[in-house]
């Protein structure tokens, strides 16, 4: 149940994506259903949402999507993006439309992230707010964010490094009427022929004239998975991380110490270890 009237009932979890740029660690599943500990990442993130009190989940799979719901059955709802391979992200979250139109947690499935970062999200009283992490230097991969105080001005992988401020995290929340503004933007995008965009070129496309705040998450670990590097830290540094500012729940949570993660992962899922 809720505890936190500002928290909306509905998350969206945008998991279409194969994650070619993992190599041969993806040529069988998903990039979310790689193991962190004794949990794969979307798993970690539908505990973050329980934990939260988030009632209802919708996933969205494209890429050996009956391998995401057979790990998921009875915990989610899922829609399927039919052509993940000619579209993106934009065109993804535009599928679970009639999820979102009471307010909506917005995640990407391969994003690591503690737990608090969703709790502050939530509590931002703005109608849109996302998750960000300030920092000084940037390199082409990331979303980088351009702020004004704590709203958004701009946001994009072509962000020029001088301009950005922050990250993006990954972790955002839309109210109904922020989810209106953004949804009827997304369509205007998406016959203009926006397809094959990430959902962030929406949010930079709804910036300049909607009220989009920033929620700084500083010193809270969290990590996206994009190449076996971050599978890496996250399994060695950012989940231990997570488990020493909060315990995993009895069941959840690996062996203590970095060689009792890496052991507990290779006894639950041997193929998901790079290398292997």
């Amino acid at each position: 149940m809720r505890q936190n009237p500002l928290m909306p009932a509905t998350a969206i979890i945008l998991a279409a994506g194969r994650g070619r740029r993992l190599g041969e660690l993806t040529d069988q599943r998903p990039k979310c259903l790689l193991r962190v500990g004794r949990l794969s990442l979307i798993e970690h993130q539908l505990e973050a949402l329980r934990t939260c009190g988030v009632e209802r989940v919708a996933v969205v799979v494209g890429y050996h999507g009956e391998a995401v719901e057979a790990c998921l059955r009875g915990r989610a709802c899922f829609l399927t993006n039919p052509r993940p391979q000619s579209t993106n992200s934009l065109y993804s979250l535009w599928l679970a439309r009639e999820h979102a139109r009471e307010g909506f947690l917005l995640l990407n499935a391969d994003v690591l992230f503690d737990p608090e970062i969703l709790r502050r999200v939530s509590d931002s009283p703005y109608p849109a707010a996302l998750a960000v992490e300030r920092r000084e230097r940037f390199d082409a991969e990331e979303m980088k964010v351009e702020l004004e105080g704590d709203r958004i001005r701009a946001m994009g992988k072509a962000l020029e490094p001088g301009c950005a401020h922050a990250e993006n995290v990954g972790v955002l929340k839309f109210s109904t009427e922020g989810a209106r503004v953004l949804f009827d933007r997304m369509e205007e995008l998406l016959a203009a022929g926006a397809e094959k965009e990430f959902v962030p070129y929406a949010f930079n496309a709804l910036a300049a004239d909607y009220p989009l705040h920033a929620v700084c998450i500083e010193g809270l670990p969290w990590i996206e998975i994009d190449f076996p590097e971050d599978l890496r830290r996250a399994r060695e540094e950012v989940w231990p991380a997570i488990l020493a500012r909060s315990p995993a729940p009895a069941g959840v949570g690996p062996p203590a110490g970095r060689a009792g993660l890496a052991s507990a992962d290779r006894a639950a899922n041997p193929s998901s270890v790079p290398g292997n």
